[in-house]
């Protein structure tokens, strides 16, 4: 089995400028006008032009909004350095939403992308998540 991660975004161009640049990926394919392959990490990453207002499903009421929201799912980033990945998130149009912290498995940083999605970086340090497994 193999995960593909698909991201829905109002601007192409301005998203695909934006992940290139915060994590280092590199372009793929285009797969027609609206859908961006970007490459670089353990599982592809699609973008989807989609427009804000429409529905994502045609059983639901809700509409894409693409100003911060949550959501339960969301991407972690796994950095060698996180102070790094901080700048270069940053430098690329993320907003910060909480500063680094110090866990006993690591190090994390929380984030949303120009797009209103939340990520957060994460530096494993010592023995990482073993250090709270049960």
């Amino acid at each position: 089995m193999q995960i593909l991660i698909n991201i829905d975004v109002d601007d192409l161009e301005r998203a695909e400028a934006f992940y290139l640049a915060a994590f280092g990926l590199r372009l793929g394919r285009r797969l027609g006008p609206d859908v961006v392959e970007l490459l670089g990490a353990p599982s592809p990453l699609y973008l989807l032009r989609k427009a804000p207002g429409t529905a994502p499903s045609p059983h639901t009421a809700q509409r894409r909004d693409y100003r911060r929201h949550w959501s339960p799912v969301h991407l972690d980033f796994a950095v060698d350095d996180i102070e790094a990945a901080v700048r270069r998130v940053l430098a690329a149009g993320a907003t910060p939403e909480q500063p680094v912290s110090d866990f006993a498995w690591g190090r994390l940083a929380t984030f949303a992308d120009p797009f209103g999605h939340g990520f957060c970086l994460v530096q494993f340090t010592g023995r990482g998540y073993d250090a709270i497994a049960t």
